[in-house]
C-alpha cells in the first residue's frame, strides 16, 4: 500500500501547465512571462504571437495547455480565463569549455528553465452603475 494522494492546492477555478527544461536562461524567459501576467488569455495570446522573442513560441504553447486543461478538466470557461501567475524556475546548467588562444579555456554555461502557467477564471463582473451629479 502506498501513501494517500494530497489534496490540489488549486482551487476549482483554476488550471495549470508546466513547461519543464527549456533551452533560455531563467532571466531572459521571466521577460516574457512578465508580458502576459495578470491579462486576459486572449490578450495574452495575442501578445505572444506578435512578440519578437524567440522563447514566446514555447510560452504560447504552455499557455495555449493550461487553457485546453480549464476547458476539458476544469470545464472553464474561456471566454473568462485570465492569467493568474506565470512563474519561471531554474533548471539545470550544461557546462562547456570554450578553447581560446595559448592554451587557455573559457567556461560557457548553456542554462535551462522551466515555465509554470496557472489560469483561473474570473467572475463576471455587473456592469458598474454611474453617478448622476446634480446640477
Amino acid at each position: 500500500m502506498g501513501k494517500s494522494a494530497k489534496p490540489s492546492r488549486r482551487l476549482a477555478t483554476e488550471a495549470i501547465a508546466h513547461s519543464k527544461n527549456l533551452r533560455v536562461s531563467p532571466r531572459k524567459l521571466n521577460l516574457v512571462a512578465g508580458l502576459i501576467r495578470g491579462q486576459k488569455v486572449g490578450a495574452a495570446l495575442q501578445q505572444l504571437n506578435f512578440s519578437k522573442k524567440r522563447i514566446a513560441l514555447d510560452v504560447k504553447k504552455c499557455l495555449q495547455s493550461a487553457i485546453a486543461n480549464a476547458e476539458n478538466n476544469q470545464q472553464l470557461d474561456i471566454d473568462l480565463l485570465v492569467v493568474k501567475e506565470a512563474f519561471v524556475g531554474v533548471s539545470l546548467a550544461m557546462r562547456r569549455f570554450h578553447t581560446r588562444g595559448r592554451g587557455k579555456s573559457a567556461p560557457v554555461v548553456k542554462p535551462f528553465a522551466h515555465l509554470t502557467v496557472v489560469v483561473a477564471e474570473q467572475a463576471k463582473q455587473a456592469p458598474a452603475k454611474t453617478v448622476k451629479e446634480s446640477a
